[in-house]
């Protein structure tokens, strides 16, 4: 039998997994969400490719932890960003200010690699709630502007954001990129509020 590496064996087994998660989240950093492989991710991990069928039932239920970790991840550090502002509209410039240095940082090209993979069906139900946990504090505070039509404001916002996205991608400068749709985002919101 296996010697565990920590006080209990439910413990044991979160090190393990995360582990499994860590050489994964590595590999699609590096490689994109192609080279996860069970057997890649089992070589990366330095663990046989049977146990990862022990944590996960297949490659693409391993990326759906991935996708989860992510959405985790940046929903904490928006969460961390608008954390102190008491004005609506102060909360949406750094929610819109966050998100696109998370584009500037790069670390978004894993989400949209990981995009590129089906996940299991029985998963999506939990990603999607994800995807809503992210969104949440953004359409909180739309709804605190007065603006009538919420999911017209944060689809509009969606564009701006997309259009910064694929000017910082360009390599157009991020803070002026940032400070633009800041600017162009909140005029057209005070309009609609």
């Amino acid at each position: 039998m296996p010697k565990i590496q920590a006080p209990s064996i439910a413990a044991h087994r979160e090190l393990r997994r995360q582990q499994l998660i860590n050489a994964a989240m590595e590999l699609a950093l590096s490689g994109g969400a192609e080279s996860i492989t069970v057997s890649a991710v089992a070589q990366k991990a330095g663990l046989s490719r049977s146990s990862i069928y022990e944590y996960f039932s297949s490659s693409a239920d391993l990326i759906a932890d991935l996708v989860l970790e992510e959405l985790d991840y940046y929903t904490a550090r928006l969460a961390e960003a608008i954390k102190d502002a008491q004005d609506p509209f102060e909360k949406i410039e750094l929610w819109i200010a966050e998100g696109l240095r998370y584009v500037e940082d790069g670390r978004h090209m894993l989400v949209k690699s990981l995009n590129t993979v089906s996940t299991p069906e029985y998963r999506k139900d939990e990603i999607a709630l994800g995807h809503r946990r992210l969104i949440s504090p953004l359409r909180e505070a739309l709804a605190q502007t007065g603006i009538k039509e919420v999911a017209s404001a944060a689809a509009f916002l969606q564009s701006v954001t997309d259009a910064a996205t694929k000017r910082i991608e360009a390599g157009n400068e991020a803070e002026l990129e940032i400070k633009s749709a800041v600017k162009f985002a909140l005029a057209g919101l005070r309009a609609l509020a």
